[in-house]
């Protein structure tokens, strides 16, 4: 067993080439191999948003606090809110973020395939965003 005391950990700005906007990550959970599962807390200020990405397994996100926006590849943008969760598939092309006038915090979580968790693309442009 291995307990990770509250605090022990700092909430971070993630870099800027993966995100647009005022966004801050705590880590919950980052397994050693054989396991492979990855956790974080991720809040956005409103308009703060991913980049477009892919997980090699899938990503789920439980939404905690707030409203915000989501969307795949060739889909429509689609709301989310406190109490949601949101499953993308492996390799499914998505981005994630609040809405444009709410702040968004939700549970991020995904495994890595030989090492890696996340494969990070373009930013997604204001139109995109605005829909």
């Amino acid at each position: 067993m291995k307990i990770i005391p509250c605090g022990s950990v700092a909430s971070v700005h993630p870099p800027e080439k993966y995100f647009t906007g005022r966004v801050l990550q705590t880590p919950v959970i980052e397994t050693e191999a054989p396991a492979r599962v990855r956790a974080a807390v991720v809040s956005f200020e409103p308009g703060a948003r991913t980049a477009w990405h892919t997980h090699p397994l899938g990503q789920t996100l439980h939404v905690t606090s707030g409203a915000g926006l989501v969307q795949v590849w060739d889909g429509p943008i689609r709301e989310i809110k406190a109490g949601d969760v949101v499953f993308f598939a492996p390799g499914e092309k998505h981005w994630h973020g609040a809405g444009p006038k709410t702040a968004m915090t939700h549970l991020a979580m995904h495994e890595a395939l030989d090492g890696v968790h996340v494969e990070w693309l373009e930013k997604v442009s204001d139109e995109q965003y605005a829909g």
